[in-house]
């Protein structure tokens, strides 16, 4: 029964911590576009039977190019297929066997240090597991936004160019490696590998819907569902993505805008589910003889317990209400 409060104060840490990090996480707008686009994308999905078998040999070559570190990797980690789909997302090259060998280190290491200054293991599991769970998982989307910020940025002048180069008289395939030459970054990239999938083989519907479901974002998706229109019912493709890029830009300039007015009611949410720890971690270096007291009296304990808990709530409610879907 003497470990029940730890147990408490640890459980209501973890649920504190996971309450914050899925709260401020960033906003659900791709959520909202992807639902926006779904019935859509749905009528306009095309079969590549031809590419199946193209698919399943390049799935052989990258299996005998894994290490066995990603082997193993890919039997203990969940759901691994997700997993490696944000590691790509990120622009770097990251690895399984990598991600799970951050994740044990940053595990076993706190737990470790903590349970050597005497506190409890259940505290040490449980800081353990927060850090190894939550911070790669939390570096990974820092990198997978930062990227696809990049790309969203850019994305308006890779269509205009797009545009430019239809007009000229190029067929769409040829403009697509022209921009994907032409255009640094992200955007560039991409265009590259959707050039290099047609090269081998592959039809142009196919390669956007591909790195559409791989990249996520309602403006790519946009893009490709008007290529996959047009292709079936014809028109002036280069007035359609004209459109499209002023349609874009508009609506970055109102993401700015819902940005720039919601700046202060995020900033004072972090400062107000920041304090609390930042007092506690400084009171705790001047008398940690008093701060103990935290994890030995099991009235601290219950009642620290539920005030993270209800900290975590409060966040939490706090970043809806500035979370807007566009």
């Amino acid at each position: 029964m003497d470990m029940l409060p730890v147990l408490m104060l640890a459980g209501g840490t973890f649920v504190v911590l996971a309450l914050m990090v899925l709260a401020f996480s960033g906003p659900s707008a791709e959520r909202a576009g992807a639902r926006r686009v779904k019935s859509m994308r749905e009528r306009h999905v095309v079969s590549a039977v031809g590419a199946n078998a193209m698919e399943a040999q390049m799935r052989r070559v990258a299996a005998a190019r894994a290490t066995r570190m990603d082997v193993t990797a890919a039997r203990f980690l969940p759901n691994p297929a997700l997993l490696q789909k944000r590691l790509s997302m990120t622009g770097k090259p990251w690895t399984l066997g990598q991600y799970m060998m951050v994740s044990a280190g940053l595990t076993l290491v706190p737990a470790v240090l903590i349970m050597l200054q005497g506190l409890p293991i259940l505290l040490g599991l449980g800081v353990g597991l927060v850090l190894g769970v939550g911070l790669p998982h939390f570096v990974v989307g820092f990198f997978i936004k930062r990227r696809v910020a990049r790309f969203t940025a850019k994305f308006p002048d890779a269509i205009e160019l797009l545009v430019r180069g239809l007009r000229s008289g190029l067929p769409i395939t040829e403009t697509i490696g022209v921009v994907g030459q032409e255009v640094d970054g992200p955007v560039g990239e991409e265009f590259r590998a959707v050039s290099d999938k047609m090269k081998i083989g592959k039809s142009l519907d196919t390669a956007l819907q591909e790195t559409a479901d791989r990249l996520g974002t309602p403006e790519f998706q946009f893009f490709t569902i008007t290529i996959q229109i047009q292709r079936e019912t014809g028109g002036n493709l280069a007035e359609t993505l004209a459109n499209l890029a002023d349609v874009l830009r508009k609506r970055a300039q109102m993401k700015l805008k819902i940005k720039a007015m919601s700046s202060e009611s995020k900033a004072s949410a972090l400062i107000v589910g920041a304090l609390p720890f930042i007092v506690f971690a400084l009171v705790w270096f001047i008398n940690n003889n008093y701060m103990a007291n935290f994890f030995a009296d099991q009235r601290l304990m219950i009642a620290g317990g539920g005030g993270l808990l209800w900290m975590g709530i409060g966040a939490f409610i706090m970043a809806k209400m500035v979370n807007f879907e566009i």
